[in-house]
């Protein structure tokens, strides 16, 4: 069986969605770490770790994109 190129092309573009995975539970990890270690710094701690699930999660959305793109393009 023959696979072709693109199709291979677009699974390994896909290896940027296992280090999103673990980007996001690295982030929430730190943050529950950081509530247990200083209660009172919840609400700015929440902000900053919002902001790195947004720009992780963008980071596998371009991932997941070029996947689309090199398989449907």
């Amino acid at each position: 069986m023959i696979i072709e190129a693109s199709k291979i092309g677009a699974g390994l573009s896909t290896f940027g969605l296992a280090g999103a995975g673990l980007g996001i539970g690295v982030i929430f990890a730190s943050y529950i770490t950081g509530i247990a270690r200083n209660p009172s710094l919840k609400n700015e701690l929440f902000t900053a770790a919002i902001l790195g699930f947004a720009l992780t999660e963008a980071i596998a959305l371009f991932a997941l994109m070029i996947a689309f793109l090199i398989l449907f393009g």
